[in-house]
């Protein structure tokens, strides 16, 4: 199944945009967690900054 929501990105707009995963630590807990986001392909590099 993600094979085919991974195929139906590659045509259309949806090249334009990029699936981000991102470690996130808790401050409550101290567990990480993971954030997952589309974002445009111009926006990447910034998101990873933040």
């Amino acid at each position: 199944m993600a094979k085919k929501a991974v195929a139906s990105l590659q045509k259309g707009a949806g090249k334009g945009f990029a699936k981000v995963i991102k470690m996130v630590k808790s401050h409550k807990t101290g567990a990480y967690t993971f954030k997952e986001e589309m974002i445009p392909n111009d926006d990447v590099k910034g998101y990873f900054k933040k």
